[in-house]
């Protein structure tokens, strides 16, 4: 049974790694064989996956990433897959058509969602500039230079958190104490607790502290960078896709969101919104919980898979861990390849021409799994 990893994100939205030529090579090292892009808003990576995938002999998956908002949810107050945003819920869509391709008005409405999120992170940009020239901190963020050196053209908070890490070590030449002294202003006479030698670390307490809520160079989503949910599984389905509910599931104290925390609730509810697979990233959950949820949406029929997602400065492993780097059971392993063997068909099927797993309207007949695990394994096998 091959090791699987189905959500990476890439240096195309924002990663660990710094090219995708080192996310495969880890890939490889790990002796994970399947490996899937998942980033956000963009299927810009692809080709490079996929080739970069061929040359090493592992099996690419192509998925990708949304931030959508269900407006019943939100008035409802109900916590879905985003702990402090009620109605606002991540979406994947996995197995899309490659080469990728995507019809009117499905593009435009992608489109804009890209040209929202990088103008909110302009505007953030500008207000940085504002507390950097307030403290007479010797530099400025060129806003054109963090989209041309740091990013493959989607912008995310995380490329302006890195920027002023790089600016600051640049102009205080790696100096520790002038360093501390420096972000003890940017964070409004607080501390930095992380090493200096530790960028990871840094960069996450310069996005805490500055750049989420709460911070001097906050500014909030235009509701036009979110699309209302049903759109969102509209574009995975016309780009041949599978929309797929990623799961919180249980925090470090055991704990879910006010939509995940009933299980046989939220798979009834996932079922009667038109989902028919889900995933999870597995470091954030205990492995006894991840098996109870990820084995009763299994048996109730779900294509499940998992990853790691690798969208923050820190690197992990690419084989996949639980919680406090727990491995994986023996029953995860195999959903997670059967998982990545519907994917695998699906995406096979929908790049020639053909109906995959889900169809156009984006329902699945889930007794057909069994048989789409077979077929996923074939070209798994001989990839």
């Amino acid at each position: 049974m091959k090791k699987v990893n189905a959500h990476l994100h890439s240096p195309y939205s924002f990663s660990a790694f710094k090219n995708i030529d080192e996310a495969l090579d880890i890939a490889l090292a790990d002796n994970v064989k399947v490996v899937g892009i998942n980033d956000f808003y963009s299927a810009a990576g692809y080709k490079e996956w996929a080739e970069g995938c061929k040359k090493r002999g592992l099996y690419p998956l192509f998925n990708i990433e949304f931030i959508s908002l269900n407006e019943t949810d939100q008035k409802a107050g109900l916590r879905v897959n985003d702990p402090r945003n009620p109605g606002r819920t991540y979406l994947s869509g996995k197995g899309l058509s490659y080469p990728f391709k995507l019809s009117e008005p499905y593009v435009s409405q992608l489109a804009g969602v890209i040209h929202e999120s990088n103008a909110q992170v302009e505007a953030m940009c500008a207000k940085v500039n504002e507390i950097l020239a307030a403290n007479n901190s010797g530099f400025l963020l060129d806003f054109e230079w963090i989209k041309k050196e740091l990013t493959n053209g989607l912008i995310r908070e995380r490329h302006l958190a890195k920027a002023i890490r790089v600016k600051a070590y640049e102009y205080c030449r790696n100096n520790p104490l002038d360093l501390r002294l420096l972000f003890y202003k940017l964070f409004g006479g607080k501390q930095i607790k992380s090493e200096i030698t530790d960028f990871a670390g840094v960069e996450n307490e310069i996005r805490g502290n500055m750049l989420k809520a709460g911070g001097a160079a906050f500014v909030p989503e235009d509701p036009k960078a979110f699309l209302p949910m049903q759109i969102v599984c509209d574009i995975i389905v016309a780009g041949g896709g599978i929309p797929t509910y990623p799961f919180l599931a249980d925090d470090a104290k055991g704990e879910y969101t006010d939509f995940e925390g009933d299980l046989k609730r939220v798979a009834k509810q996932l079922t009667e919104r038109g989902f028919h697979s889900v995933e999870f990233i597995t470091t954030r959950n205990d492995v006894k919980l991840l098996e109870k949820y990820a084995s009763y949406l299994y048996d109730q029929g779900f294509v499940v898979t998992f990853g790691s997602e690798h969208n923050t400065p820190a690197m992990e492993p690419v084989e996949l861990f639980a919680r406090n780097k727990a491995p994986l059971t023996e029953r995860l392993m195999q959903i997670n390849y059967d998982g990545a063997c519907v994917v695998a068909a699906h995406q096979y099927l929908v790049s020639q021409g053909k109906s995959g797993y889900v169809d156009d309207k984006g329902f699945a007949d889930r007794r057909k799994r069994e048989e789409f695990v077979k077929l996923g394994k074939k070209l798994i096998e001989v990839s």
